[in-house]
């Protein structure tokens, strides 16, 4: 494998502190562990302001501002949320206005009440779509650690799919009829389920393979990743239902939660399905994400098969031959500094924003431009020959290997150098601003207890008697259901038992399986679930206040509280290393799916689709995930071997960095061994850095507050930083990020218009089909017929041509 193909999305977690002309968000904000994100990172209001649906709103809908009752001040870090809402105005007729996000959006005029929602093309078109992301996010995932949701996807491809047959076909049954927002939402719902669960095939697992804690043929191994599959997906569903009264319902307006990408989701299906220009816009933006997506994955199917003029412009190396095999710029090519033409990453970069990737950019040069050549220089660090033996090629060197030389005064590799550095932002900065934000954690467990004593005291009453202190309770659960007014009766609520029956009972399963499978006994195996459950409020919050949920933050923490409690249990190092992923990957597992699924709950919530419509929809999307993901991800393994088998040979070339792989295996590492290889100025710069994020995120919540939140965006993006480190010598992602992200920038800022009509389709498209073509190539090189067997070597460093 010739070619450093790669693609990603918008770190899962990263912080959202994009530029202010281009604060687009996706919920993809996260690495998929070094999460998040996947998992886009900017405010929410900014992507409203810029118009959700470019347009479409204009003919029907007043853009919602904060209800002026509300007090921003609750949570100062959503301030400059409130104040940039009220910047959304348009052209409004007086009876059809949105004036309230925390309030179900009025009914579009012109669109009869939708008695049947939850329909057979609808599930079956968001399963397909879900799949499609589910698919990608493996591959995108296993390149840089990001993935994507499938909501914003769902919606707008869903919308076209089933307007289709609902024009082509109008008197079939099943698949022709109306078609309304709410059924337009069970569509976006049933991709969500089906599009989860790839943040365990990105991180966990693939760490697994590489600390042989598993066999070693993944194929053999998929039942087993099967059932874990099974027991992160539905424990994560049924955990969700109550987070949806607790977060939508009692504590939206109080807290200021938003959930930027859910709202945008649901203006976005709202205006497609206006009568006039809504329709209009909607096409255009069809168009351009059909365009987008078909370009995509026609590129990086073809472009394999002439990676060094298609994909891969190794510059540097060009220099190199054309100065007959003699001058200095090899040096530069060694630290990985090329051009990749990667349509996923500048679609990501048209998201993020400048100060993600400026951060991002600025992680690489510093690590692989400036740090790196100096720790090799004063001998630090090493690098290895990659063809001694070539009088051409002799000065490549190759300083990403994941190696250290041995022998007691050992030098590792500038890659391995900076592993640990790069673990410890994203640990260090994700940690402290989970625990400055724990109370929203406090604020459940009030919620759960009023709600318990609600429920108490009605029975009570309803048979005479009363009780002092649970009425005094019950009155402060009635107070908080009073903020936000529920449309759906209790007959469209998902039934208790179901629930309740349903997380029970997954819990049993967890214990069966991490007992019989990965020998974790049944505690172990609930204090994952547990963790899941603490780890799904914050993220959900995190995700509701700035679309950026963190999960880097849920993943590290759980696998440090799980290498606290197996230390002196009398495991040996590769159990408790099997046990900290397993657990690790339960808990962040959970997290992600019920962050994913009450999101989807807000937008049926703003729409106004029965809440129990799309838990079924969510439902029959997660089944099919279950068994999608397991095969997406033994495929890819059995494409390249080098995702899981570790290899040091200095020519090898694969195509999937990993990054989250490698974090997920540092922190492992790092709680079960005795010892670690770190040398004295790793750990002393590592140690330094962690201070430094650690101060960063305290100063960001308590200083720049207020009136001074406006310098926050200034602030560098650790998370882009911790990411750059961990992947290695390798500028190809950080520079199309960049370019992508000054791209919408002047896009925006001369062609405002056009950009708000057609830029976050563009930028879907191009990561969704790249990603698909990933898996397209997966297939091609399992049947030998990929460019690494039958392409060109024209232009690619160490090759004759």
């Amino acid at each position: 494998m010739r070619g450093k193909s790669s693609m990603a999305l918008v770190p899962m977690n990263m912080e959202p502190r994009a530029s202010q002309h281009n604060q687009h968000i996706w919920s993809a904000c996260v690495p998929t562990d070094v999460d998040s994100t996947s998992t886009f990172t900017a405010s929410f209001v900014n992507m409203v302001a810029t118009n959700p649906v470019p347009g479409a709103i204009q003919a029907e809908t007043q853009i919602p501002s904060v209800d002026p009752a509300h007090d921003p001040n609750i949570v100062t870090e959503k301030i400059r949320y409130s104040e940039q809402v009220d910047d959304l105005k348009s052209e409004v007729s007086d009876g059809d206005q949105v004036t309230d996000l925390f309030s179900p959006f009025p009914e579009v005029k012109g669109i009869e009440p939708e008695a049947h929602p939850l329909t057979f093309r609808a599930v079956l078109t968001g399963i397909i779509l879900g799949s499609l992301v589910n698919a990608s996010n493996v591959y995108l995932g296993l390149k840089t650690g990001f993935s994507f949701t499938a909501t914003m996807f769902g919606a707008i491809f869903g919308y076209a799919i089933i307007q289709v047959l609902a024009k082509t076909l109008p008197n079939v049954p099943i698949l022709g009829g109306r078609f309304g927002p709410q059924e337009n939402s069970i569509v976006q719902a049933a991709a969500t389920g089906a599009g989860g669960m790839s943040g365990l095939f990105v991180a966990a697992l693939p760490a697994m393979y590489q600390l042989n804690l598993m066999s070693d043929n993944p194929r053999e191994d998929f039942p087993r990743i099967l059932t874990i599959t099974v027991v992160c997906a539905f424990f994560g569903l049924f955990a969700a239902v109550p987070l949806r009264k607790f977060f939508v319902i009692n504590v939206a307006r109080e807290l200021n939660l938003v959930f930027p990408t859910p709202t945008a989701t649901a203006l976005t299906i709202r205006s497609m399905h206006a009568v006039g220009s809504g329709a209009a816009d909607a096409v255009k933006k069809i168009k351009t994400l059909g365009y987008t997506f078909i370009g995509a994955l026609v590129h990086i199917v073809v472009s394999q098969y002439a990676d060094g003029i298609l994909h891969n412009w190794h510059i540097f190396t060009w220099f190199y031959v054309w100065s007959g095999y003699k001058n200095w710029a090899m040096n530069i090519e060694n630290w990985g500094w090329y051009i990749q033409i990667t349509p996923a990453f500048f679609g990501s970069g048209m998201l993020v924003g400048l100060n993600a990737a400026i951060s991002w950019w600025g992680g690489t040069f510093f690590a692989w431009g400036f740090v790196g050549p100096l720790l090799v220089k004063y001998g630090e660090a090493v690098g290895v020959q990659r063809q001694p033996d070539s009088e051409k090629w002799a000065d490549r060197v190759n300083f990403g290997v994941m190696t250290v030389t041995p022998g007691d005064d050992f030098v590792p590799s500038p890659r391995y150098w900076f592993l640990w550095p790069g673990v410890m932002v994203l640990l260090c900065y994700s940690l402290v601003e989970f625990v400055l934000h724990i109370g929203v954690v406090l604020d459940g467990a009030k919620f759960a207890f009023r709600e318990g004593a609600r429920s108490i005291n009605n029975r009570l009453q309803a048979k005479g008697k009363t009780n002092e202190f649970l009425a005094k309770h019950a009155a402060k659960a009635d107070v908080a259901s009073g903020l936000v007014e529920d449309f759906a009766p209790p007959s469209q609520q998902v039934p208790i038992w179901v629930w309740a029956s349903g997380t029970i009972v997954f819990v049993a399963v967890a214990c069966v399986v991490c007992h019989v499978q990965f020998h974790m006994n049944a505690g172990l195996a609930i204090l994952a679930c547990i963790l899941g459950l603490l780890f799904a409020f914050l993220s959900i919050h995190g995700g509701a206040v700035t679309d950026c949920t963190p999960l880097t933050a849920s993943a590290k923490a759980s696998q440090l509280v799980f290498g606290g409690v197996t230390k002196g249990q009398g495991f040996d190092m590769k159990g408790a290393q099997r046990i900290n992923l397993i657990a690790g990957g339960i808990a962040s597992g959970t997290a992600d799916v019920a962050t994913a699924l009450v999101s989807d709950f807000r937008v049926g919530f703003l729409l106004r689709t029965p809440p129990h419509l799309q838990f079924y929809a969510q439902a029959i999307g997660a089944a099919v995930s279950v068994f999608l993901a397991p095969g997406v991800f033994v495929l890819f393994m059995a494409a390249y071997p080098c995702i899981w088998v570790e290899n040091n040979d200095p020519n090898a070339e694969c195509q999937f960095s990993a990054p989250s792989v490698a974090a997920w295996k540092a922190v492992a590492q790092a709680v079960t061994l005795p010892e670690l290889p770190i040398t004295k100025s790793c750990a002393i710069f590592t140690i330094v850095m962690g201070v430094i994020c650690a101060l960063q995120a305290v100063a960001k919540n308590f200083y720049l507050v207020g009136d001074r939140a406006k310098y926050r965006e200034w602030l560098p993006n650790w998370m882009s930083i911790g990411v750059a480190w961990v992947l290695g010598p390798d500028s190809g992602y950080a520079n199309a990020i960049l370019f992508g992200a000054i791209t919408a920038w002047w896009w925006r800022k001369y062609f405002p218009k056009n950009f708000e009509t057609h830029c976050f389709a563009a930028a879907a498209g191009l990561i969704a089909g790249e990603g698909f073509g990933g898996v397209i190539n997966a297939a091609l090189e399992l049947g030998g017929v990929a460019g690494g067997e039958i392409g060109s070597v024209i232009a690619l460093p160490g090759q004759e041509w």
